[in-house]
C-alpha cells in the first residue's frame, strides 16, 4: 500500500511539473523580465548552403508575450518568391504556465501577395499567422523551413530585434561546402565556433541572457549594445545569372554586366532627344533639358520580377511604356545622355539607409538606384523617380552617403553631396495686425530649402481641403481661420518651395486684468523637451541638419503700449545654436528667431547635455510680451 501511494504521489508531482511546462513564465530569470514586453525563450536558425544557388533554412522560436506592447511579436511572417518555398509551418500557443492552449494547422496560415504600393510587377508572397490571445502572459512557439533555388544574400542574425525584447537563448548555425567562401561582420566580442563535418564547414554563433533595453529617443540603434551578425556571399547565382561579389569592384562588375546593352533608344526617341538639345549651349544645359523631359514623360512604377530586382528594364521598353522603377528610369536617362555624347554612371545606393560599408560588399546594403553625371567642373546627381524635384537634388535620404558607381571596369565607391544646415532652411516672414480686442490678421510668407523643401513638397500636389487640414494641425494659433493659402516651386531648377498663407485669429491675445499677453513666437515653437533617459546606452542624432529663420512683425493698436518684452537669448552648444530677439519701435514689435541644428552622431554620455540644450530652447520659445492700454 505504501509503495502504491508513493508511486501515485510521484505521478502527481510529475504531472504538476509537466503541466507547468518548459515555457512557464515563472522560469524566466527576473533580470530578463525587467523592462521587457517580449522574452525570446529559445531561437534556433540554421542556414545550410549547398551550392552558390541552392540552400535550405530552418527556423524555430518560442516567444513569451508579457503585455500588450509585445503583441506584434506573436505574429509569424515569412516572405517567399518563385526562387524559394516555405514548408513545415507549425505553431503552438501556451498560457502563462506553459500549458498548451492549441496547435495551429497549415490552413490557419494565410498566403497572400506581398506587392507594395507603387509596384506593378513583383513575385513576392508572404505566409503569415496572426495569433489572437487576450490573456497575458502567453507563449507562441513556431517553426518553418525554406528551400532556396536562387541566392543573392544570406540571412542575418539579430537576436534583440527591438526595444523591450529580452533573450534567454538564441543561436545561428551557418553551413557552407568546403571550398566555397563567404564574409561576415559581427558585433564586438561575439564568439564564433567552427567545425568540419564531412565536406562542410559549420560556423555557429550564440548568445544567452540578454536583458531588454528601454526605448531611447533619437537612438542611432541597438547595434552598439546587442549581439548581431551579418553574412554575405562571395558568389551569387540567381535567376540564371552568376557573379562574384567578393568586393565592391566585383559587385559593380556584376551590376554592369546586367545592365550593359540596355541603353539603346528607339530611332524615333533618339531623334526626339537630339531635337530637344539642338539649341543647348553647354552639357549642363543638355542634362537639364533631358531631365525635364524624363520628368514630364515618365512615372515611377515598381518592377521586381526575379533578376529584375537588379537588372534595369531596357531603355527602348521604357520609351514605349513611359514608366519603370528606379533602375529602369535611371538607365533610360543614361541612354538619353549617351545619345547626346554625355557620359554617366548608374549608382547603387541605400536610400534612407546607412552608407555602404567599404570593407563589406553585399547586396543588402542598397535599395535604390540613381544616376551620376560627371562634368568638367562639377558632378550632377540625378534622382530619376521624381516628377518634381529639380536637377541635382537627390533628397535627404540619399545625401552624404557612400555609394557605388557602376562602370565598365567595375564598381567604385564615392560620396554623394552632404546638405548643410544652410541648405536645409526655412526662412519665414510674418506680419500680424492686431486690433484693440486682441484679434488679428496674419500674413505668412515662407521659403523651404532642400530637406525642408522635401518634407513639404507634397503640399504642392495636395487637394486644397487636405492642405487646410495640414495647416490647421501644424499651427498652434488660437481661434484660427484660414482665408487663403498657396504653395509653389518658383524655379523648377531649385529645391525651393514657397508658401503664402493668410489667416485670421479672433483672439490672439490673452487677457489678464488690464494687461494683454502676446506669445511672441507665433509659428515655430519647439513643442516639447527631449525626454530624459537615465544611464542611456545608445548613441543619438537628429534626422538632418537644418536652419530656421523667423521674423514676425506685430503692429499693435495706437492706444496700446509695450509694458514688457523679454531680453535677447543666445543658446549655443555643439548641437546647434539658437537666438531670439525682440525690438519695439513705435507701434511695431519685431520678433526674430533663429535655430540651427546639426545631425552629427553623439555618444550616449552626451544626451543629458542635449536634454539641457533642448529645455533651454523650449523655455525661450514660450516667452511673452505684455501690452497695456495707454492712458
Amino acid at each position: 500500500m505504501k509503495r502504491t501511494l508513493s508511486v501515485l504521489f510521484l505521478f502527481f508531482i510529475t504531472a504538476i511539473a509537466n503541466a507547468q511546462g518548459v515555457y512557464d513564465v515563472s522560469k524566466i530569470p527576473a533580470n530578463l523580465i525587467l523592462n521587457a514586453s517580449v522574452v525570446v525563450r529559445n531561437e534556433e536558425q540554421t542556414y545550410d548552403l549547398k551550392s552558390p544557388g541552392s540552400a535550405s533554412y530552418t527556423f524555430k522560436t518560442a516567444i513569451t508575450i508579457l503585455n500588450k506592447n509585445g503583441e506584434d511579436a506573436s505574429n509569424m511572417t515569412e516572405y517567399y518568391d518563385k526562387f524559394s518555398s516555405v514548408s513545415d509551418l507549425k505553431a503552438t500557443l501556451y498560457d502563462g504556465k506553459g500549458i498548451k492552449i492549441r496547435d495551429y494547422k497549415s490552413s490557419d496560415f494565410k498566403d497572400r501577395s506581398a506587392i507594395s504600393d507603387g509596384t506593378l510587377y513583383a513575385d513576392n508572397r508572404i505566409k503569415s499567422l496572426e495569433v489572437m490571445n487576450s490573456s497575458y502572459p502567453y507563449t507562441i512557439e513556431y517553426s518553418y523551413s525554406v528551400d532556396y533555388s536562387g541566392i543573392r544574400f544570406y540571412p542575418s542574425w539579430n537576436p534583440v530585434s527591438a526595444w523591450g525584447y529580452a533573450v534567454e537563448k538564441s543561436s545561428y548555425v551557418f553551413k557552407i561546402p568546403e571550398g566555397m567562401t563567404f564574409k561576415y561582420l559581427k558585433s564586438p566580442g561575439l564568439h564564433i565556433d567552427s567545425t568540419k563535418i564531412k565536406e562542410k564547414l559549420n560556423y555557429s554563433w550564440s548568445c544567452e541572457n540578454i536583458p531588454a533595453f528601454e526605448y531611447e529617443p533619437m537612438s542611432t540603434g541597438l547595434s552598439a549594445v546587442t549581439p548581431w551578425l551579418k553574412l554575405a556571399p562571395n558568389q551569387v547565382e540567381y535567376d540564371g545569372y552568376k557573379g562574384r561579389i567578393e568586393n565592391w569592384s566585383n559587385l559593380g562588375t556584376w551590376i554592369y554586366e546586367l545592365s550593359n546593352g540596355l541603353q539603346i533608344l528607339p530611332a524615333a526617341t533618339k531623334l526626339k532627344v537630339l531635337d530637344l538639345v539642338k539649341d543647348a549651349k553647354t552639357p549642363q544645359e543638355k542634362v537639364k533639358i533631358l531631365y525635364h523631359f524624363l520628368q514630364s514623360n515618365t512615372r515611377y512604377v515598381g518592377v521586381q520580377l526575379g533578376i529584375g530586382g537588379y537588372r534595369p528594364i531596357s531603355a527602348d521598353k521604357v520609351s514605349t511604356v513611359n514608366y519603370s522603377d528606379c533602375k529602369g528610369l535611371s538607365n533610360y536617362m543614361k541612354a538619353m545622355l549617351e545619345a547626346v555624347d554625355i557620359k554617366s554612371s548608374l549608382v547603387v545606393i541605400g536610400n534612407d539607409m546607412p552608407s555602404l560599408n567599404p570593407a563589406f560588399a553585399s547586396l543588402t546594403q542598397a535599395n535604390h538606384m540613381i544616376l551620376c553625371v560627371p562634368m568638367e567642373k562639377d558632378t550632377t546627381w540625378l534622382e530619376c523617380t521624381s516628377q518634381y524635384v529639380p536637377m541635382g537634388f537627390i533628397g535627404n535620404g540619399n545625401s552624404g552617403r557612400t555609394i557605388l558607381l557602376i562602370g565598365e571596369k567595375g564598381g567604385k565607391l564615392a560620396q554623394t553631396p552632404q546638405y548643410s544646415p544652410a541648405n536645409n532652411y526655412l526662412k519665414r516672414r510674418t506680419n500680424v495686425l492686431l486690433d484693440a480686442e486682441g484679434s488679428a490678421l496674419i500674413d505668412i510668407t515662407a521659403r523651404y530649402g532642400s530637406a525642408q523643401y522635401q518634407e513639404n513638397i507634397d503640399m504642392m500636389v495636395m487637394e486644397p481641403l487636405n492642405q487646410r487640414k495640414r495647416v490647421m494641425n501644424t499651427f498652434t494659433i488660437p481661434n484660427m481661420e484660414i482665408e487663403k493659402l498657396s504653395y509653389n516651386q518658383p524655379n523648377k531648377d531649385e529645391a525651393i518651395m514657397e508658401e503664402k498663407i493668410n489667416l485670421k485669429s479672433s483672439q490672439l491675445l490673452s487677457k489678464g486684468g488690464d494687461k494683454m499677453f502676446l506669445t511672441l513666437n507665433l509659428l515655430n515653437r519647439q513643442d516639447g523637451v527631449a525626454s530624459a533617459v537615465e544611464s542611456r546606452k545608445t548613441g543619438f542624432s537628429v534626422n538632418y541638419s537644418y536652419s530656421d529663420e523667423d521674423e514676425i512683425v506685430y503692429t499693435i493698436p495706437k492706444d496700446f503700449k509695450v509694458e514688457f518684452l523679454p531680453k535677447e537669448v543666445l543658446i549655443e552648444s555643439e548641437f546647434g545654436k539658437y537666438t531670439s530677439k525682440v525690438i519695439a519701435n513705435g507701434n511695431t514689435i519685431t520678433y526674430t528667431r533663429t535655430k540651427m541644428i546639426t545631425n552629427k552622431k553623439y555618444p550616449p554620455e552626451k544626451y543629458s547635455e542635449y536634454v539641457a540644450f533642448s529645455k533651454k530652447i523650449y523655455q525661450a520659445d514660450k516667452v511673452k510680451g505684455i501690452l497695456v492700454k495707454s492712458e
